[in-house]
């Protein structure tokens, strides 16, 4: 009766790991009255953009003060809530933020072992950044038919990444191999992110702030060739070099 009833529960049920899309806001500051007029004005064109994702609470960028001061987590999983997102764990929290987050019913999660790394650029505004993080299988590719607005982030980790619609200014794509756009390119996009020389840019119209493969990158500080501005191009490596082609239509 024992290995019977033992048989039974086995298969009632199962563990298993899962690899699922995963979505992190980073906080920039600890002022939820600022966060929720940022949130708003950043998510007001596009209030589905999220479709009840789980979210990570990121609070390795917060500054020394905001680090040590409370966080009503409660009230944060209401204004993220609010933009149909499931707050669901938070990373980057020292002891008095994680008991905390936990009394409101959040797990505490790990940071990224290998973060993604990225050319320095200048400290924006403090504002909330939001990350859509995607493994992929190996050579798989990411299909993101949405608009990327300013602060949104897309890494395609372990893949290749494609984008229908306008990434605008301030906007980041970035995949582990190449970085396709089927719309205009206005913001940033980073290819062969952990040093796959070989990948590429691919984009309908560049207008980039800034493009990158495999670490070496450039700036809309150097203007873009008149034979690729705004117009259909790809850009890849030539001996450390990015180099930029049009596309003939």
């Amino acid at each position: 009766m024992t290995d019977a009833s033992a048989a039974r529960h086995r298969a009632v049920f199962e563990f298993k790991s899962a690899t699922l899309p995963l979505i992190a806001v980073i906080l920039k500051t600890g002022d939820l009255g600022v966060l929720r007029t940022a949130l708003d004005a950043q998510l007001a064109d596009s209030p589905d953009f999220f479709e009840q994702e789980p979210v990570v609470i990121d609070l390795s960028q917060l500054n020394e003060a905001d680090q040590q001061a409370p966080i009503d987590f409660v009230s944060l999983r209401a204004i993220l809530s609010r933009h149909q997102t499931q707050p669901v764990a938070v990373r980057g929290a020292n002891g008095a933020h994680a008991q905390a987050a936990r009394a409101a019913g959040l797990a505490i999660a790990a940071m990224p072992a290998a973060p993604v790394t990225r050319p320095p650029a200048p400290a924006p505004a403090p504002e909330p950044q939001i990350v859509r993080e995607v493994p992929v299988p190996a050579g798989g590719t990411l299909l993101i038919d949405r608009p990327l607005r300013s602060g949104q982030q897309v890494y395609a980790r372990g893949g290749d990444v494609i984008v229908t619609e306008v990434v605008n200014f301030g906007a980041e794509v970035i995949a582990d191999g190449h970085v396709h756009v089927y719309a205009p390119l206005r913001g940033k996009a980073i290819a062969g992110a952990r040093g796959n020389a070989d990948a590429r840019i691919f984009t309908t119209c560049l207008e980039a702030q800034l493009i990158a493969i495999a670490g070496i990158y450039r700036t809309a500080e150097v203007p873009l060739p008149a034979g690729v501005a705004g117009k259909a191009a790809q850009i890849r490596l030539a001996d450390e070099k990015l180099l930029m082609e049009a596309i003939a239509s």
